[in-house]
């Protein structure tokens, strides 16, 4: 890590990781070079391995941006002042999942490439994020729905975070798979992140709804 401020040196990689996003908009997570990153930055590219050592650590670093702010969301949620239904409190949850899709698609698509080519360091900080999210969520669970146990609460959230994994992938069908599923006779149903979330959400939730 270079000398200088730490205000600095976060504020370089908070610019490296804003270009990869801007990057991951229009190009494959495969096709992203640090070369590309690089490009898109204010400083040379050779500098980047000042703060990354691998374009994996840089999405890794995206995606733990991507929790916090998720964290952030249901932070939010969870300082409303009036009480939630399951079905308004899954709504909320499906609708701050809305807003993640870059965290969704990274978690579906390339996680394992990011945690394998990352350093400890880096895949501890996301994971401390990673189990920030998680406590904000148990944290809007209390808060709404005091009837359930931790046993309750951890089945919920066990249920839900490897189901969030998969979601991605069923709202975003190429035209090459919707033409290999029309072609093989498979029925191709639309979803949304809401459509596939708020269900499962409502149904996990309805026994200890309040309302």
């Amino acid at each position: 890590m270079p000398k200088g401020s730490p205000a600095l040196t976060l504020a370089r990689k908070d610019e490296i990781v804003s270009a990869c996003a801007a990057l991951y908009e229009a190009m494959s997570f495969r096709d992203i070079t640090i070369r590309d990153i690089g490009e898109k930055t204010s400083f040379t590219r050779t500098s980047i391995y000042n703060y990354f050592q691998t374009k994996e650590e840089i999405f890794l670093a995206l995606l733990q941006r991507e929790h916090e702010a998720w964290a952030g969301d249901l932070d939010e949620i969870a300082r409303q002042p009036v009480p939630m239904s399951a079905s308004q409190f899954a709504h909320a949850l499906a609708r701050t999942l809305e807003r993640r899709a870059r965290m969704l698609k990274l978690m579906s698509m390339n996680l394992y490439d990011m945690e394998v080519n990352s350093r400890l360091e880096n895949l501890v900080e996301f994971k401390r994020a990673y189990a920030g999210a998680l406590a904000a969520l148990r944290s809007c669970l209390r808060r709404f729905f005091p009837s359930m146990g931790e046993a309750e609460i951890q089945s919920f959230l066990y249920t839900l975070f490897p189901f969030l994994f998969g979601v991605y992938p069923y709202t975003a069908i190429t035209e090459k798979q919707a033409e290999a599923m029309a072609l093989a006779g498979v029925e191709l149903p639309r979803h949304t992140v809401s459509t596939l979330i708020q269900p499962l959400a409502e149904t996990l939730l309805r026994p200890y709804s309040p309302q």
